[in-house]
């Protein structure tokens, strides 16, 4: 029992001097503006919205426009 005691001592100390020992630097993400990325993500939703937005205007537009036409060919 005395022996089995000793090791365990022994082994927590070099255990202890090697957790010492060693320097452990976290890996760190680079530092982020997280207020400008944001408010860059809402400007691009934003820029994404207006055009999706104007394509359906212009295809409105469109359709509205071949409909009459095609209103006016008829009726002549």
């Amino acid at each position: 029992m005395v022996n089995w005691n000793a090791d365990l001592n022994s082994l927590v100390e070099e255990t202890m001097a090697f957790a010492k020992s060693i320097r452990v630097e976290p890996n760190r993400m680079p530092l982020v503006n997280w207020m400008e990325s944001e408010r860059e993500e809402i400007r691009q939703r934003v820029a994404n919205f207006k055009a999706h937005q104007q394509r359906l205007i212009r295809e409105r537009e469109d359709f509205a426009a071949s409909e009459w036409n095609r209103i006016l060919a008829s009726q002549r």
